[in-house]
């Protein structure tokens, strides 16, 4: 197994394992990090976030085009929809789509991990990438619950990894010089970055 598919796995079983420590009522309360969600919106958009994942990796392994959303708007409001779900509901679903989505791409042949597909956000990527950007979700959103998972619970190599990528990310949205300044004691303040993905 290579290491973005262990960090998926992972990361993963840390973010239910969050989720199982909060009460049906802790997930009404607002997530200090992502503005307008509660928690509800946060399980929501991980439920959905796997489900769009398979899209790629269906993508992937038939060669038929199937984008991870139709528009920004399908994925706003599949997780608006998504919030209103019973609690219950919700923890059902999240489970059941990480499920799956780990057992189709235990279906991958060795050909359709190359196969290119193309992320959210534009990028044109090989199919071996979706474990890592599924990892990096539910990573970072098991610190978002605020159900005791901090960044120190990454272990370092992920949050290397993870790291490198968002400086990566900011640097081609011509954020890299600030950024730079700051994070080598050139500047005394963080700079203003704008929403990451």
């Amino acid at each position: 197994m290579n290491t973005t598919r262990d960090w998926m796995d992972k990361h993963t079983q840390l973010f239910l394992s969050a989720l199982q420590r909060l009460t049906d009522a802790d997930l009404e309360d607002a997530c200090p990090r992502l503005p307008g969600w509660t928690r509800r919106h946060l399980i929501a958009h991980v439920h959905y976030n796997a489900e769009a994942l398979r899209r790629l990796v269906s993508w992937a392994g038939t060669g038929i085009e199937n984008r991870m959303y139709a528009s920004a708007e399908q994925r706003a409001t599949e997780i608006e929809s998504g919030a209103t779900l019973p609690a219950g509901t919700l923890r059902q679903l999240v489970v059941r789509s990480a499920d799956a989505l780990a057992r189709d791409l235990d279906a991958l042949d060795a050909q359709a991990w190359h196969a290119e597909v193309i992320t959210a956000q534009g990028r044109q990527v090989p199919a071996i990438e979706i474990p890592w950007m599924r990892s990096r979700e539910v990573a970072v959103h098991a610190v978002d619950l605020e159900a005791g998972v901090t960044f120190d619970d990454l272990g370092p190599a992920f949050v290397t990894a993870l790291l490198t990528d968002i400086v990566a990310q900011r640097a081609a949205r011509g954020e890299g010089p600030a950024l730079a300044a700051w994070l080598t004691g050139r500047a005394t303040t963080p700079p203003q970055l704008a929403r990451w993905l």
